[in-house]
């Protein structure tokens, strides 16, 4: 079998050749990334293409502040901006303000005064998105400069719109590098999404939801659409003819390079030019720093607990620090913490504290064992990849549906701010994760399958026949569950329709999801011949 990387490599050159025949000579491509984690992945995708020969420039701003203007792997057009945006600032406030909530000590007057702040502060990233898309598009020089250089295709995050609005007026294919677009979670874009069982981000659903659970999922949607119409739309109608519309233009991407894929995602409808590649930034441990290794050496056979909150939570406020601190220190394990800001006056000897770690390398290290985790899509993939259970702590955006996403397969346990420092919870749910061995066999299934052949993923087939002839089993939902469908059709031919991934699930759509139409002619077509007749008479019957 291929290795992981080795498969990310093809997969991302075969989804490029679709794209454009030219590239297989050695392509040029024009990327318009994102900030912050977003040009993280970007930037694997920049240097495996590099890596293949590909010719790549970036377009950045003055005000970048993780992408470099000088590389080894791509050059840059760098474009002069007064103001841009300073996501730390952004971030760090209303982060203070969740965690206020999530404890209890902020009203309801404040966790609506917060919404208002985070549609402002969409306002404010997406006008700033259009002042950088119109010095972009009236630099005269540069679009000149740009049709001139013949590049074969643009690769952008959609989650802000220049590098759309450029492939359009260049008449480029376009390739999205994609977890969200401005309306959510890429996959409600471009494929149909049912509320009754595609959980909204931020809802804290799973795709099984009793009838008030959809109610609240819908209630998710419609929030997320107001968002997206009222707040970010707006702001781009005026770089368009009449007629024109920026949501046709984002759906009319070639090629979606979706960084989920469906041993993470729960089911749901997908479409032919979309390209699951979840956890593609993931890849084998390096060694250790020589502290950490030692460090990490000394645990013995108990191993070693990492801890990390992701870039923006480096710190707690000292109450739930010591809280955490203290649970760390009744365990026999060492643990390595990501934490500024104040020691914790009830800090162990076990605990070593950093203001940095190698994330990747520490959770592929044999010694650890668990991760206590925010639930950034980055950390959740990389706990996938190395099968490493997860006590989680979300705080912000997506991180609990990644969790929940989890848990829901049995790899980890979640709390949240307003109970962990309450009765020992902390304490209690890593004893569980630690002294349970179902946590690890999950997680290291979960492992196993997230590294095997992309096209080909599917569950161990001892899993499978384990769950034939239980009871409530019938021979319809045996037919459902095949692993794999070798469908001889294809998208040449085919009209256009969703497709379902290729792994055995347990999705009950014979009973739960049937459209309310299907319903209605299910009914009409029960009832006896001339009963329908007498309706279609206005109710008088042939008899």
């Amino acid at each position: 079998m291929a290795s992981h990387n080795g498969s990310i490599n093809s997969c991302l050159l075969i989804s490029l050749l679709v794209a454009s025949w030219r590239i297989c000579d050695g392509g040029k491509i024009l990327v318009f990334p994102l900030e912050g984690s977003h040009w993280v992945n970007m930037d694997i995708l920049i240097k495996a293409l590099h890596s293949q020969g590909h010719t790549v420039t970036v377009v950045r701003t003055t005000k970048s502040w993780y992408i470099k203007e000088e590389s080894l792997q791509y050059s840059s057009i760098t474009i002069p901006v007064t103001d841009g945006v300073e996501f730390e600032e952004f971030v760090k406030p209303i982060i203070k303000k969740v965690i206020d909530i999530e404890r209890g000590t902020s009203s309801v007057l404040n966790f609506i005064h917060l919404q208002i702040e985070m549609f402002s502060a969409m306002s404010k990233v997406h006008g700033l998105e259009c002042d950088f898309a119109t010095a972009v598009l009236k630099d005269k020089d540069l679009m000149k400069t740009l049709k001139e250089s013949q590049y074969d295709l643009v690769l952008t995050d959609p989650a802000w719109g220049t590098g759309i609005l450029v492939a359009h007026y260049l008449q480029l294919p376009l390739v999205y590098n994609v977890r969200w677009v401005t309306s959510g979670e890429g996959h409600l874009a471009i494929a149909p999404s049912p509320m009754s069982y595609i959980p909204m981000t931020g809802s804290g659903l799973s795709h099984y939801m009793t009838f008030t659970e959809r109610v609240k999922n819908m209630l998710f949607y419609l929030l997320w659409e107001v968002q997206d119409i009222f707040i970010i739309r707006p702001h781009y109608p005026a770089f368009f003819q009449p007629g024109v519309d920026f949501y046709e233009l984002l759906q009319g991407a070639d090629l979606w390079l979706m960084r989920v894929d469906f041993v993470f995602e729960f089911p749901r409808p997908t479409m032919p030019n979309v390209i699951h590649m979840g956890g593609f930034q993931c890849k084998p441990a390096k060694p250790l720093p020589q502290e950490l290794e030692g460090f990490a050496q000394s645990s013995g056979e108990h191993g070693v607990i990492i801890m990390s909150l992701g870039t923006f939570v480096t710190e707690f406020p000292h109450d739930i620090a010591d809280v955490i601190a203290a649970a760390f220190a009744q365990l026999p394990q060492k643990v390595i913490w990501r934490h500024k800001g104040d020691r914790p006056a009830t800090l162990g000897n076990n605990t070593l504290l950093v203001d940095w770690m190698p994330q990747n390398d520490l959770l592929g290290h044999p010694k650890t064992r668990l991760f206590v985790a925010h639930g950034g899509t980055n950390g959740v993939q990389e706990a996938i990849y190395h099968g490493i259970p997860v006590v989680g702590l979300p705080l912000f955006s997506d991180q609990y549906d990644n969790l929940l996403h989890l848990k829901e397969r049995g790899g980890a346990k979640l709390l949240s701010l307003a109970t962990v420092d309450k009765n020992n919870n902390f304490l209690e749910a890593l004893q569980e994760v630690l002294d349970e061995p179902p946590y690890r066999m999950n997680m290291q299934r979960l492992s196993r399958l997230h590294r095997d052949d992309r096209c080909f993923i599917q569950p161990h087939y001892q899993d499978v026949c384990n769950g034939f002839f239980q009871p409530g089993v019938d021979f319809y939902e045996l037919l459902q569950g095949a692993d794999l469908w070798l469908m001889r059709v294809d998208f040449v031919f085919e009209f256009p329709r969703p497709t379902m991934p290729n792994i055995n699930v347990d999705i009950h759509w014979k009973h739960d999801f049937v459209p309310i139409d299907i319903s209605v002619d299910y009914v009409w077509f029960s009832l006896p011949w001339w009963e329908v007749a007498g309706l279609s008479r206005g109710g008088k019957s042939l008899g």
